[in-house]
């Protein structure tokens, strides 16, 4: 089965080393890779990104900056040249802006975090926010919209309203997906593929159901036929 590239297989591992064996087992079956903090941390996180570019496939550099506007600005100026395909960027005004001015007329794609899919109503509470999850994910696509961001990582059960107010051409990434026959592991607010393209996902992101099965290809190709 051909790669989809709606589907983002999240290398969230602890080395580069088995980053780059789980990209080698999955070989033809997955186009797309999230290249996350854990990566990054250790040192390598860039030097894989280049990788996978130099091998065609698309990369999601999943590192939500976070910072004054200036840093974030020269920050994804940098990251603008490293050939990723999406950013993520924390979805509030100001770093978002900085962001779509950073990257300038490449073609790196801006996403704002709207609310991490780990947490709950009650966990926004414990924060200090006052609105249920899905108000401040509300605010925040509105706030991208403005921003000029080209789309929104939202869980799956908020897609249908980032699709409704950023249109057909927004990028809905939602992570938190997890197939029937998976473990929900630490996903609050998970849905199956199927439920997260239908409510309006442009991409699904896939960690552990994948990465961490008996036979990664094989799972890939199990969600990739369900998505189809």
């Amino acid at each position: 089965m051909k790669a989809d590239p709606r589907l983002i297989v999240a290398l969230d591992l602890p080395s580069a080393g088995e980053a780059r064996a789980m990209v080698e087992a999955l070989g033809e079956t997955v186009s797309f890779y999230k290249v996350g903090l854990e990566l990054f941390a250790g040192g390598e996180g860039m030097i894989l990104a280049r990788e996978l570019k130099a091998a065609g496939k698309q990369v999601f550099l999943d590192w939500k900056l976070h910072d004054i506007g200036t840093t974030v600005q020269r920050a994804a100026a940098v990251l603008a040249q490293s050939g990723g395909d999406f950013l993520t960027v924390h979805g509030e005004p100001q770093v978002m802006a900085s962001a779509v001015r950073g990257r300038g007329a490449s073609s790196l794609k801006i996403l704002a975090v709207t609310v991490l899919t780990s947490l709950s109503d009650d966990d926004l509470v414990e924060v200090g926010y006052h609105e249920t999850a899905r108000a401040l994910v509300e605010r925040r696509i509105h706030q991208a919209i403005a921003a000029g961001c080209d789309g929104v990582v939202a869980s799956p059960h908020e897609a249908e309203l980032a699709r409704r107010l950023g249109g057909p051409g927004f990028l809905v990434v939602t992570p938190g997906v997890r197939p029937d026959w998976s473990a929900k592991n630490d996903q609050a607010r998970a849905a199956t593929p199927r439920d997260a393209l239908t409510s309006g996902a442009s991409h699904i992101v896939v960690g552990r159901p994948i990465t961490a099965a008996n036979d990664p290809a094989e799972a890939a190709r199990r969600i990739a036929a369900e998505i189809a």
